[in-house]
């Protein structure tokens, strides 16, 4: 098995030891980097080749998801796991905009851990689909598309061939309009592992490491409707 290599970016020395010494048993993992200080935590995002970042969204020496959305735009295929205090909505809803892979509170245990970072490091979109499926989360994703589509339709030629299969696209076009992956599966009648699945296949076809950027990406391209995007609210 493949070493999962990752980054920890948590102020509280215990905490960070407890995640150090969980991710260790796992024997696939090693930990290249551990940091508060802005400069080193992109140096090592930069250099150290990471798969997972752990993120204390509570950080006080700077914004958390600043810092998220540079280590992503420096190292693409990272993915993103925050820990945060609270169970708390716009916190969630701007770790979705940044790209994050996951989002836990810090009442977390080792085996869930673990699990995460084996998961997302697999390339696996692990926000919870009961988080998701809170209507104002998801009517500020679908608002957040909707404004996004306006801004592609004006910048970005279109490009009408997908490598995605019908499906897909189909799918992307659910998770456009702030669907869940139960959602989706009810609606097309297929399980939640399909889903899980087709994701997966998504953004392995589109070399995007979240599906907010394999949606960005089928918006810029034209591959999913936005007309009925604009009439929901």
């Amino acid at each position: 098995m493949e070493t999962i290599r990752v980054i920890i970016i948590d102020e509280q020395p215990l905490f960070r030891e407890g995640i150090r010494a969980t991710l260790e048993r796992m024997g696939d993992c090693v930990i290249v980097g551990e940091s508060t200080d802005t400069n080193e935590v992109l140096e090592l995002a930069r250099v150290s080749n990471p798969d997972v970042a752990l993120i204390d969204a509570g950080l006080s020496s700077f914004d958390p998801l600043e810092i998220a959305r540079q280590m992503r735009n420096l190292a693409p295929r990272i993915a993103i796991i925050i820990l945060s205090p609270s169970d708390d909505e716009e916190r969630l809803f701007q770790s979705i905009k940044v790209g994050a892979a996951a989002y836990y509170t810090r009442n977390i245990t080792a085996a869930e851990l673990s699990e995460a970072v084996y998961k997302v490091s697999q390339g696996e979109y692990l926000i919870n689909d009961d988080v998701l499926s809170r209507p104002q989360i998801a009517s500020r994703i679908r608002k957040a598309f909707r404004e996004l589509t306006v801004e592609e339709e004006e910048v970005t030629p279109k490009d009408h061939y997908s490598p995605l299969s019908s499906r897909e696209v189909e799918i992307l076009d659910y998770i456009a309009r702030g669907n869940s992956n139960k959602e989706i599966a009810k609606s097309l009648k297929i399980s939640d592992q399909t889903v899980k699945n087709h994701i997966t296949s998504i953004l392995k076809k589109l070399s995007v490491s979240d599906r907010t950027a394999a949606v960005v990406h089928a918006l810029r391209h034209g591959w999913i409707k936005v007309d009925d995007l604009r009439s929901q609210s």
